[in-house]
């Protein structure tokens, strides 16, 4: 089958994760993504994730608590999400891996980009845990940044809405759908899409993003054959 990307890395949200309960891990709608990643994988995409944290952990629990150590708090929790989608994906037959960019060697690899090309070489999905490694930043910035290192096609950017809006379409129901934009219009309309320093990342490094619903978990094949789902943000905006 003809696909548009070759190689991606998917960003899934926690809160995809957590399914209709909201919280946690939901593992029949775990199970209902891999499903369609191992339908990428078997189509010959290239595939890295970076899962985040959200539905476990979100921010300070109190404006006493640090915001360096609640950070690394969110940085454990996407390594618990990466750990239960690498075994989803296990246990349909996608060889997986889980590279932490805080080393916790017992539980998965180290980050190194060096290792992690080569298992996307070999066909197996890798999955980066714990953001950057670094207090501060975003999952969406750990997606950018591993996008670029893995050389990617794009980032397909999985989220509870199915574009992206010039407002909240679950509030208001005349907000504007984009199909197109540039990274300047993320910047400039402060689109919410991802966080600033994500998205200079992107625009800096020319790495197009593909915003989508994962709702409907087709959606991420749709993505890969270029189907006309979402929004594209690129440096053309078109």
């Amino acid at each position: 089958m003809r696909v548009k990307y070759k190689k991606v890395l998917l960003k899934v949200s926690g809160e995809a994760m957590a399914g209709p309960q909201g919280f946690g891990i939901d593992e029949t709608t775990v199970n209902e993504i891999s499903q369609y990643i191992k339908k990428i994988v078997d189509m010959g995409v290239g595939v890295s994730i970076v899962v985040g944290g959200g539905n476990i952990w979100r921010g300070r629990s109190s404006e006493n608590m640090d915001r360096t150590r609640a950070d690394h708090m969110g940085m454990l929790a996407t390594a618990i999400n990466s750990l239960a989608l690498c075994s989803a994906l296990e246990a349909i037959g996608v060889e997986t891996r889980v590279e932490t960019a805080i080393e916790m060697r017992q539980i998965a690899e180290p980050y190194i980009r060096g290792r992690a090309m080569r298992h996307l070489d070999k066909g197996r999905v890798v999955i980066f845990g714990c953001g950057t490694g670094n207090p501060f930043m975003s999952t969406d910035t750990a997606a950018a940044l591993r996008a670029v290192e893995m050389d990617v096609d794009v980032i397909l950017l999985a989220k509870k809405v199915d574009a992206v809006y010039d407002s909240d379409p679950n509030i208001n129901p005349d907000a504007k759908r984009y199909t197109n934009l540039s990274f300047s219009d993320i910047l400039s309309k402060n689109l919410g899409v991802m966080d600033s320093t994500a998205a200079s990342l992107c625009r800096d490094n020319n790495m197009p993003i593909l915003v989508f619903g994962l709702n409907d978990p087709e959606n991420i094949v749709r993505a890969v054959k270029g189907d006309k789902i979402g929004t594209l943000v690129n440096a053309e905006g078109k």
